[in-house]
């Protein structure tokens, strides 16, 4: 059982060992400029309102269309 114990009390040594091995040292700070974001505007804003105006068409063609034909 003691052989069993060193042994697991190696094999973890070595596993953290080697993580921090592989782990790396730190790293210099890279110190970067800040960037001005800057937001585009369209020139018509009608364009913006095509796709919603479809889609509400769409639905109130289905909802009109739903009807049961009986015989």
């Amino acid at each position: 059982m003691t052989l069993f114990k060193k042994t697991a009390a190696v094999t973890l040594a070595a596993t953290l060992s080697a993580s921090t091995t592989m782990a790396g040292g730190m790293a210099p700070a890279v110190e970067m400029e800040p960037v001005e974001v800057v937001e585009e505007t369209t020139g018509g804003s009608s364009s913006n309102l095509i796709i919603p105006l479809i889609l509400i068409a769409l639905i109130a063609a289905a909802a009109g269309g739903s009807g049961s034909v009986q015989e």
